[in-house]
């Protein structure tokens, strides 16, 4: 083969490769995937699909990649199967999902995405067209090929791409991030510290703080259920409400200046005002519509703060009521807890530790619990052996909760139960569908 040497090929010769070998791919991937940003070979490596290939440059010579490497991506992504009606939203989203503070990595997918679309007046029917100068790949997938737009009320876009491009994307993410954190190791950098114990104050909160007429900072009034059992979409159009919550205390932390008002997505009632960070930590993390990925920060939710955390999601009369969650938080509930004993480990320097990172869908509505059914998974095991690891229905896993709710937070159980029903609204907000229809955002 041109370009080889001591089983390396040259960048341009690995593009070439890279499109032959995956030209009846079902998922479409783009040229130029090893000398176009985002691709970045001087880093030492090359994200393909979910695969990562290192890059190496000989002394004097070219950057080059091991042919053995393409060849090895292309027939994973081979493998892939592509439904291009199984769809995920990836946005936009009225507040982006944010990453785990120690994930973020270069590739930064959804981010990218956004950013593009947002810049092009015309969306993806902008971007299908193929003269547009800006890339159009990631890890070597072309996905403006596989991007769906659909609109709401004839202005609202929202866009979409196929489920297994998107964990494809997952998988690239994970896989730059395992690789950046082994590099630093390497190199003798500090390892990743560990989350804080409390959320960290926002930078804005820490530079605007409210001040009292004498000129010094006014500190933040505790909140006391002041707007327990108001509605959301009642309470956020009154004049003077942003101005309101800013006066008091974050409800959960305690120790930072409130700036949202947190609710209920899927009753509609306020919860409490929160710190931006609170409110951050408060929502599941990479939420496609009906699939999360259950984040490492669910061990400080669900043990060393669960007491605030329960209080603050029961401040809303429909999920006290029902004594159970909002369906994601249930959802992430049951995987991280209910379904640990079912999380298989794998054996590491220094003892074993949890196999893969925790993702768990749904199917259904929550408005008919009999239909929904909770399935909890692995992505990114190691050696690619564990997959589904449980299917809960809805039904069962809020009679678990709440059997672990009495025994964990008494308190807090007392105060639910079907006798609270009073004042609740006769229909709640529907913010599930059947996922074999259309609208499946949450929010």
């Amino acid at each position: 083969m041109p370009g080889r040497a001591d089983g390396l090929i040259t960048l341009g010769t690995a593009d070439a490769l890279w499109v032959d070998l995956t030209a009846d791919s079902a998922v479409p991937t783009a040229p130029d995937a090893f000398t176009r940003p985002p691709a970045h070979a001087r880093a030492g490596y090359v994200l393909l699909g979910g695969y990562l290939a290192t890059t190496v440059q000989p002394s004097g010579g070219q950057w080059s990649v091991p042919e053995t490497a393409v060849r090895q991506a292309a027939a994973e992504l081979n493998t892939v199967e592509m439904d291009r009606h199984d769809l995920i939203r990836i946005g936009p989203f009225r507040t982006a999902p944010r990453q785990e503070p120690n994930e973020e990595t270069p590739l930064r997918w959804r981010q990218r995405i956004t950013e593009e679309l947002l810049q092009e007046p015309d969306g993806p029917k902008r971007a299908a067209r193929h003269d547009v100068g800006r890339p159009h790949h990631l890890a070597g997938i072309d996905w403006r090929q596989t991007l769906v737009e659909q609109t709401r009320d004839g202005t609202r876009r929202t866009w979409w791409l196929p489920r297994a491009v998107v964990k494809l994307l997952d998988a690239a993410e994970h896989a730059e991030t395992q690789w950046v954190r082994a590099a630093r190791r390497r190199q003798g950098g500090a390892a990743a510290p560990e989350p804080p114990s409390h959320p960290r104050r926002p930078r804005d909160a820490e530079t605007r703080e409210a001040t009292s007429p004498q000129g010094r900072p006014a500190s933040p009034r505790p909140y006391n259920n002041e707007l327990e059992g108001q509605l959301y979409s009642v309470l956020s159009k009154k004049p003077g409400t942003s101005r309101k919550v800013t006066g008091w205390a974050c409800a959960v932390c305690r120790t930072t200046p409130a700036t949202v008002l947190d609710h209920c997505h899927e009753h509609g009632y306020v919860r409490a005002p929160v710190c931006q960070s609170c409110n951050t930590q408060e929502r599941p993390d990479h939420l496609y519509s009906n699939d999360i990925r259950v984040a490492n920060r669910y061990t400080r939710l669900f043990h060393t703060d669960t007491d605030d955390w329960l209080r603050h999601w029961h401040r809303c009369p429909g999920c006290r009521a029902r004594t159970t969650l909002p369906l994601p938080h249930l959802a992430a509930w049951t995987a991280h807890t209910a379904c640990r004993s079912l999380r298989p480990t794998h054996q590491v320097p220094r003892g074993r530790k949890p196999c893969g990172v925790l993702r768990v869908s749904w199917t259904g509505s929550q408005q008919a619990p009999r239909s929904c059914l909770l399935t909890v998974t692995v992505d990114f095991c190691p050696s690619g052996e564990h997959r589904i690891l449980a299917q809960v229905s809805y039904r069962e896993a809020a009679e678990r909760f709440g059997t672990w709710l009495a025994g964990t937070a008494p308190d807090v159980a007392a105060a639910a139960g079907p006798d609270c029903l009073d004042g609740l609204p006769a229909q709640p907000r529907s913010v599930i569908t059947d996922t074999s229809g259309e609208g499946l955002a949450l929010f």
